[in-house]
């Protein structure tokens, strides 16, 4: 795909977004169910992930941990927009790679010391890149792919309410 047929496909939906607000507000949704011992199989639209403890929290290191699902989200949000944003503006990436890490302290998910953090506490995202484009290319390329990577921002920000509910099965 090229920039002008990037343009040409999101243009009616940008326009549609402009004249109504509200048809732009999309609610993502995932599941799971509850597996065997301490796991929960998530439903990814093309498999099942069966996610587990960390072994640094007990697990076998067999079952997907969410901290590390959630880093691969962030990959693959960033990979993608950073693709994209290389694309509208003209940049040609030959190959490319993605690479997220992060500092867990599991004092915290363990409640061994109320005083660490339950969750990352750093992240940061590298991109690995074989391109031809400027420094100066390069830095704006990054600039807007931070921008608008959706995952990446959500981290970042937090989300305006996040709760949790038991609904009971009959």
């Amino acid at each position: 795909m090229d920039a002008t047929e990037l343009r040409t496909l999101q243009a009616p939906l940008k326009e549609r977004y402009k004249q109504q607000p509200k048809a732009a507000i999309v609610t993502l949704r995932a599941r799971g169910n509850l597996g065997a011992g301490v796991t929960c199989k998530v439903e990814t639209g093309r498999a099942l992930a069966v996610a587990g403890l960390h072994p640094a929290t007990g697990g076998s290191g067999l079952e997907l941990c969410s901290g590390d699902m959630l880093l691969e989200a962030l990959v693959a949000c960033a990979g993608v927009t950073l693709n994209s944003v290389a694309t509208a503006f003209g940049i040609a990436v030959r190959s490319g790679e993605v690479e997220a890490e992060g500092d867990v302290d599991f004092r915290g998910t363990l409640g061994v010391d109320r005083d660490a953090a339950v969750g990352f506490d750093r992240i940061h995202v590298r991109f690995h890149l074989d391109t031809d484009a400027s420094p100066e290319q390069l830095e704006k390329l990054l600039s807007v792919t931070e921008r608008y990577c959706v995952v990446l921002q959500t981290i970042r920000k937090g989300v305006a309410k996040a709760d949790a509910e038991i609904v009971r099965k009959n």
